[in-house]
């Protein structure tokens, strides 16, 4: 379907009054641009012919200055893939499946397209933790991701060089995504989902040498007994998902738990920090 932009150029006193006169005519939002033109839109040429007209008589003496044009047609179900490409977190790659040869890629690459699971590598707590994460993997570790959503980061952490990754997410629709991200990415055998309440089973599936909890602070401090449980002596927890402001209170936090802090990140307001178990 080709729709047709109208441009709409109306002294500064008459806007707000046309303005709303063609949100109640079309039924649809108006853009104002930082110039003041204001931008409506139809679904043919007639009906942009037609609502000039309207708009002119409606308008009267303060009559503005019209233009129509034709908008091409796009393909939303593939328009929203422009400008999500790779990224690199130190020697790991996270792209799309239409990003057939990441660029500059010589290492372990996740291949994770954004679906309804949070996680694709397009969010600031996201990447602070595959940072975080890049740096603190060991070969053969065993790794649990809490609040695993897509399972990006138990993907990684195997793509890394873990012996095996245990996702635990309450949400089941998350874990189907996450189980089939691990199929697409050839590493089902060495991943597990579990559907519950991380607090009740990450206790049960250690000693863990890494522990991902990439979810708020609430939740990240209210877990930090579950974690240290689960954590064998020495082991390291990667905290993310939370802000830059509330860096002081969960620093508080994992001192009074047992923590000692290791490295801290921040992106785009985010904040995130890798603790060992003392």
């Amino acid at each position: 379907m080709t729709w047709w932009a109208i441009d709409v150029r109306t002294p500064p006193e008459a806007r707000e009054r046309l303005g709303a006169w063609l949100v109640a005519r079309t039924g649809q939002a108006v853009e104002e641009r930082d110039d003041g033109t204001l931008v409506t839109f139809a679904p043919d040429e007639q009906a942009a012919n037609e609502l000039i007209a309207e708009l002119e008589v409606t308008a009267g003496a303060t009559a503005p200055l019209t233009s129509r044009r034709k908008i091409e047609p796009v393909d939303w179900s593939t328009r929203w893939r422009e400008g999500l490409g790779s990224r690199r977190f130190g020697r790991l790659t996270v792209a799309p499946s239409w990003v057939a040869n990441p660029p500059e890629c010589d290492g372990p690459v996740v291949v994770l397209d954004p679906e309804t699971a949070f996680g694709s590598g397009e969010h600031g707590s996201t990447r602070i933790a595959l940072s975080l994460l890049e740096r603190q993997i060991h070969p053969g570790a065993l790794v649990l991701d809490l609040g695993s959503g897509s399972g990006i980061l138990a993907l990684a952490a195997v793509k890394l060089g873990a012996a095996r990754a245990i996702g635990i997410d309450d949400d089941p629709e998350a874990n189907v995504v996450a189980a089939r991200n691990a199929s697409s990415n050839g590493v089902e055998g060495m991943v597990t989902f579990l559907d519950g309440d991380a607090g009740d089973l990450a206790a049960l599936l250690g000693p863990a040498d890494l522990v991902l909890s990439n979810i708020l602070r609430s939740a990240n401090t209210m877990l930090l007994p579950a974690i240290i449980t689960a954590l064998r002596p020495g082991g390291t927890a990667v905290f993310s998902g939370m802000e830059v402001a509330e860096a002081p209170l969960f620093l508080a936090a994992l001192d009074s738990a047992g923590f000692a802090v290791i490295e801290e990140r921040r992106d785009t307001g985010w904040w995130g920090v890798a603790a060992r178990r003392k």
